[in-house]
């Protein structure tokens, strides 16, 4: 598993699309960050990141199929695979390699946005940021790049079109982060089922945790869609 793992992330950084991606993602939350009016942090006249949390699951929403888009596909069009399969590992091992090295490879792109924490506490004349609330915040965040993660990751082991494999990864990702938030508002899910049908949605419990609240329902609902979705690749892997 550990040796799949530092295999995609040595293969990720190998290209120049790679540092590319990290770089477009950086620079994208430097600029509506601290240089576009509507949302810069330092217009709000207080300490807060929330306008951070509230653009990174978009910024997302394109970044991470960016990065899972190769991990099944190219080794489906190479032919790789076959040599994967002929090794001494199993599928689950497999799969979840591919996820670690994915997954790492994203937490380091989140991981230079600790900076605006930072930056914002020492900017503050009074008070500060709400620590418990940015923690929660990045929890939260974590978690929503572990599951777009796996959403990637099983959009790529469904074919061997790195590019349909991003459409797919970044259609499935919008879906499930806001899709059910927006059928929720129908006038059909009136009567209390609003409620219900927005709890499917991963925007929810996203929120949830951002609050700085860390509740074990929120928790249970992120790491059952990671393993409804790997437990799905693997099931791709094993047909083939």
């Amino acid at each position: 598993m550990w040796m799949i793992c530092k295999k995609e992330w040595q293969q990720f950084f190998s290209s120049l699309t790679g540092y590319l991606a990290l770089v477009v993602f950086l620079l994208l939350n430097g600029l509506f960050l601290f240089v576009f009016p509507d949302s810069n942090l330092l217009d709000f006249g207080y300490a807060s990141l929330n306008g951070y949390f509230n653009l990174a699951p978009w910024l997302l929403l394109f970044l991470i199929p960016t990065i899972t888009m190769r991990s099944f596909a190219d080794e489906y069009k190479s032919g790789s695979f076959e040599i994967l399969k002929t090794l001494p590992i199993t599928p689950t091992s497999i799969v979840a390699g591919k996820y670690l090295g994915s997954l790492l490879i994203v937490l380091t792109a989140l991981l230079p946005s600790v900076v605006y924490a930072f930056s914002m506490q020492s900017l503050s004349v009074t008070g500060g940021i709400d620590v418990g609330g940015t923690i929660g915040s990045y929890i939260g965040l974590c978690f929503l790049a572990a599951v777009f993660t796996a959403i990637g990751i099983t959009a790529s082991s469904f074919t061997n079109n790195t590019v349909v494999a991003f459409i797919g990864g970044a259609f499935n990702c919008f879906l499930l982060y806001t899709g059910f938030s927006a059928i929720s508002k129908l006038p059909f899910f009136n009567a209390g089922f609003d409620y219900y049908m927005e709890l499917l949605g991963i925007q929810y419990h996203y929120r949830s945790i951002s609050r700085g609240v860390i509740d074990s329902r929120d928790l249970i609902y992120f790491l059952g869609i990671i393993l409804v979705f790997l437990f799905i690749t693997r099931k791709n892997l094993l047909k083939r």
